[in-house]
């Protein structure tokens, strides 16, 4: 009975070994951190994104600046620069609207008919300059959107800026995959 078992444990540790060497030979070829950056870029230089939009929240500039920072300081090994930056982001929000997106029956009051929207949608748009100094190949000019979309029985004052934060997060996303994950 003793012998019946060994090949049995022979089979095991072999398979384990295979998986173990699979597992090294794969975690060598591929860096987790998904990012395509390469090593000669160290720096990296975020300009302000102006708020250029006809209609605007006053401190959209700033957080969606500040957070697309923190993104990219905080993700990969680049460190801020002030002059000749490996890579530089710039760009501006061209559009910040708020609109309807369906409607309920209309109701009769004593000054007419009206038409009340149900739900409404927040979209914002990006439009982002890179250049990529070590790479110039990869520099871009695009231009990103995304929208949230809420009930419209909620007070627009008290929703907005956490819809705003959640479009700019999914913007955000979209420039860093763009750039660092190069998908």
């Amino acid at each position: 009975m003793v012998r019946s078992q060994k090949p049995e444990v022979r089979s095991q540790r072999i398979k384990f070994f295979f998986l173990f060497s699979l597992f090294f030979v794969l975690t060598s070829c591929y860096s987790f951190t998904g990012s395509s950056l390469s090593p000669e870029m160290k720096t990296v230089k975020i300009n302000t994104f102006p708020n250029n939009a006809a209609n605007n929240l006053p401190s959209l500039s700033q957080d969606f600046t500040v957070a697309l920072q923190n993104r990219f300081l905080q993700r990969t090994t680049l460190k801020g620069a002030i002059e000749k930056p490996d890579l530089l982001i710039e760009g501006e929000i061209s559009d910040y609207n708020i609109t309807p997106t369906s409607v309920g029956a209309a109701t009769t009051t004593t000054s007419g008919s009206t038409i009340e929207a149900l739900q409404n949608k927040l979209t914002i748009s990006i439009k982002v300059h890179y250049e990529n100094n070590v790479d110039p190949t990869l520099s871009f000019d695009r231009t990103y959107s995304d929208e949230a979309v809420f009930n419209s029985d909620l007070d627009i004052n008290l929703i907005e800026t956490a819809q705003v934060r959640i479009v700019n997060e999914r913007i955000i996303n979209k420039i860093y995959n763009d750039i660092v994950a190069n998908w």
